[in-house]
């Protein structure tokens, strides 16, 4: 059972869960690797995907929805789960009293449950390293509440991705079986 674990990430904070999710597949016994989407070419290769990206401003980055788009049939055709990161912070709730994670839900996600039916979307807390950070993001942290919207540290929940991983090879452990 081969498994592309493919990611859009901006700073390296999606490409960190992406690579830790293959880690996790890695050691249920799976064919996992970990890629950039702007090198997995070769979709149809595949036996399973988990797709993920940075999201940012209620979007996926524009390299992961065109590999989505592209590779639909693929997609479509065996079992994909699909991922975001993006929210920063540790609170479940905004001031609205809105769930964070649910209102992080980028808008393609919808899309996708529509062409690539996948077995799931998880949406994961990011981080930001301030020392990282692009111009246009650097300037945003100087605004007054610039800090509080873009807050550095690592709010990764590295106990829920390996469990959400673990899910995921526990749903292709038949599957791989019957390869064998």
């Amino acid at each position: 059972m081969r498994v592309l674990v493919a990611y859009a990430s901006r700073y390296g904070t999606t490409e960190g869960i992406a690579r830790r999710i293959a880690e996790r597949l890695q050691i249920a016994g799976l064919q996992a690797e970990a890629m950039s989407v702007g090198m997995a070419d070769e979709a149809c290769e595949y036996d399973a995907f988990v797709v993920g990206s940075a999201a940012y401003m209620g979007h996926w980055r524009r390299e992961a929805v065109d590999f989505v788009r592209l590779n639909r049939p693929a997609l479509a055709g065996v079992p994909t789960w699909l991922f975001s990161c993006g929210p920063l912070g540790r609170d479940a709730v905004d001031a609205k009293g809105r769930d964070v994670r649910a209102a992080a839900e980028p808008d393609e996600i919808e899309e996708f449950r529509r062409t690539i039916a996948p077995r799931d979307h998880q949406v994961f807390f990011g981080a930001l390293d301030a020392a990282t950070l692009g111009t246009r993001d650097r300037l945003v942290r100087t605004l007054p509440g610039g800090r509080s919207l873009l807050p550095d540290g690592d709010f990764r929940d590295w106990v829920e991705i390996d469990g959400w991983a673990d899910g995921i090879a526990d749903a292709l452990a038949p599957v791989a079986v019957g390869v064998r």
